[in-house]
């Protein structure tokens, strides 16, 4: 079932097979699309990726795209979706946009982060980041989704009532 808060998660060259497993239970959780741009770091067959997903990654709703240029104009991608997700961002995570609309919640590779030839794409406003005290450079990629992912979703769907 599809409704007003159609939610896009993109992982840019994405390293980890078990950081993409669990994006996918929460994309499935959420009713959310999951686009991955190659070059990936493992295989999609991959016995790992299947168990992170719990048996559940037949039904991820996944698309893998050549290049983010392609996966920018197939889906039509317009600046006003866009959410990127990065350590040096602008904005906290809490203050995404609530919006009943189609957003797509962009993030880079586990040790590169987003590549600038994709950040400058964007203007700095669209930037979010999760605030983290302590020593710890950054949070690990699928807490990082699941986070960003959820707080998109805060003042939208009812999700007792979606069946």
């Amino acid at each position: 079932m599809h409704h007003p808060f159609e939610r896009h998660i993109v992982l840019v060259s994405p390293e980890i097979h078990w950081n993409t497993g669990n994006i996918g239970r929460s994309c499935l959780g959420t009713d959310a699309y999951l686009h991955l741009i190659k070059p990936l770091g493992f295989s999609l067959n991959s016995r790992e990726v299947k168990r992170a997903g719990l048996d559940y990654w037949e039904q991820v709703n996944l698309s893998v795209w050549e290049s983010f240029e392609a996966f920018a104009k197939k889906t039509g991608l317009d600046q006003s979706e866009a959410v990127i997700l990065s350590k040096t961002g602008y904005h906290p995570v809490w203050q995404i946009p609530k919006t009943p609309s189609r957003q797509f919640l962009i993030f880079g590779s586990e040790t590169n982060g987003l590549p600038k030839e994709i950040r400058i794409k964007f203007d700095s406003a669209q930037t979010y980041y999760i605030p983290i005290l302590g020593d710890i450079r950054s949070l690990n990629l699928s807490t990082a989704v699941g986070i960003a992912l959820y707080e998109s979703l805060r003042e939208g769907p009812d999700f007792h009532h979606w069946s």
